[in-house]
């Protein structure tokens, strides 16, 4: 069976937080979630996380996905460091039969195709254990790949240890790797932490294998961002726009564009139909689908909805909710948790809608809150009209059927019924329910005098005088 060890039990000093590293996000996911998305590609039937400062939080995060299991490596004044003891916490898992892959916590930009071209090459070339390196100019602080002059792996040279010549081998360890179950209990088994750090590190197996007459190989990648870690919140901003890139690019390469790809934040579970133009501003997150044709413009959020063909949206906020087709939204239109919004509906400026149905056809243009609603299809809901549906302490529902018109600066107290085709006059306050075809006005009477103002101003005079 394939077993996946993810080491996750940093704290993450320079991160300066009181979270666990692997928790910090990227494009609104911790980063350990895209760890264990791209071991995926090496299709384990077990991943075993290492936790370690934040355990609990770790835990609660991760427990819900499948095929987890969590192995505590102890932090504390006394307790053992380094990779290879935090390897050591999983080897309950680990039997001799395994391939084992290890990987880090910290480097979310490793992909699903890199971990299964390591393992077609660990395959391949029969071998004991790969290590997964790259080549790079950024060279402070790797180890080096060590080769000989046939071009065969013999061994990694920490930076420290590095004579000159070695210094500028430009071939690293990205500390990615790929083991038999019994090549990697053997080698733990028999490294120690005699060393500067006092620390166990894995790369000690990899020079006990290669002592012992394993055959051990190195699989370069290549220049790649793949294998950066985070341990920065400067880092963390650029994997943030490393992976935002990456997404778009997949994007406009399955046909949609993107006007301005540095400046258009969508999220790795989105996905966006060909023809649609995404502008810049725009943020998608979650669970979105937007489907083809589509518009997106301004400083547009949306959120865990389903957005449908040829729809336009302007400098909007969408939550939680679903979207026909060909339908307007905004500009600075708000749909709140639960609304829905079926074919050719309008939703315009400064108006709201939560846990409401506005049926095809239907519009309420502007300044309009629509809240705890059925309303039907081809429905006018005016400027300033506002559903009242909470009374302070309960929520109540209104039902405006088909054809209605609901006038200007109205209000809906809930709960009624408006019946089809029915009229509320601007200015109303709706109470009872209104049967169809019916034109409602519920207003006080407009009353008129002739000569006020004139009269007001001339008392207001004699006071004055009097005053004097």
């Amino acid at each position: 069976m394939n077993k996946c060890i993810i080491l996750a039990a940093g704290a993450g000093t320079r991160m300066k937080s009181n979270q666990p590293k692997v928790l910090h996000e990227i494009l609104n996911k911790p980063m350990l979630h895209y760890v264990i998305e791209a071991s995926k590609g090496f299709n384990p039937g077990k991943t075993i996380l290492i936790t370690g400062h934040g355990t609990e939080a770790v835990e609660k995060k991760f427990e819900a996905y499948p095929n987890i299991a969590f192995a505590l490596q102890p932090i504390g004044e006394g307790e053992p460091y380094g990779t290879g003891y935090a390897a050591m916490q999983a080897l309950p898992y680990v039997e001799d039969e395994d391939k084992v892959l290890i990987l880090s916590g910290d480097t979310p930009l490793i992909t699903e195709k890199t971990l299964k071209d390591l393992e077609n090459y660990y395959i391949e070339g029969g071998y004991s254990g790969v290590i997964l390196s790259a080549t790079t100019d950024d060279l402070v602080g790797y180890g080096r790949i060590i080769r000989d002059i046939s071009g065969e792996f013999t061994a990694i040279r920490e930076d420290r240890d590095c004579n000159p010549k070695e210094k500028k081998i430009t071939e690293i360890n990205g500390g990615i790797y790929l083991f038999s179950g019994k090549c990697l209990r053997e080698g733990l088994a028999s490294i120690d932490d005699d060393n500067a750090q006092g620390e166990y590190y894995l790369t000690d197996v990899v020079e006990v294998l290669s002592n012992k007459g394993y055959r051990v190989g190195a699989y370069n990648m290549g220049v790649t961002q793949e294998l950066d870690g985070i341990n920065s919140r400067a880092q963390l901003a650029q994997a943030n726009n490393a992976m935002k890139m990456r997404i778009n690019e997949h994007l406009m390469n399955e046909g949609v564009t993107i006007i301005d790809p540095e400046n258009t934040w969508i999220g790795p579970n989105v996905e966006v139909g060909k023809d649609s133009i995404i502008w810049p501003g725009a943020v998608l997150e979650g669970d979105t689908k937007i489907g083809e044709a589509t518009i997106i413009r301004g400083t547009t959020r949306i959120v865990d909805s389903s957005i449908g063909n040829g729809v336009t949206v302007e400098s909007s906020l969408i939550e939680n909710s679903v979207v026909g087709n060909d339908v307007t939204i905004g500009p600075f239109a708000h749909l709140r948790p639960n609304a829905v919004l079926e074919d050719n509906v309008k939703i315009g400026n400064f108006v709201e809608v939560k846990n409401a149905t506005m049926k095809s056809g239907s519009k309420a243009s502007h300044l309009s809150y629509v809240g705890d609603a059925s309303v039907g299809e081809r429905v006018n809901i005016g400027c300033g009209v506002i559903f009242v549906n909470y009374d302070g302490k309960n929520k109540f529902k209104s039902v405006i059927e088909d054809d209605a018109f609901v006038g200007s600066n109205s209000n809906v107290v809930a709960p009624v019924h408006v019946g089809k085709g029915a009229f509320i006059a601007a200015g109303s306050t709706v109470t009872c329910d209104v049967n169809e075809d019916t034109l409602v006005i519920a207003r006080a009477k407009e009353v008129v005098k002739e000569g006020w103002s004139k009269r007001s101003a001339l008392k207001e005079k004699s006071k004055e005088d009097n005053r004097e």
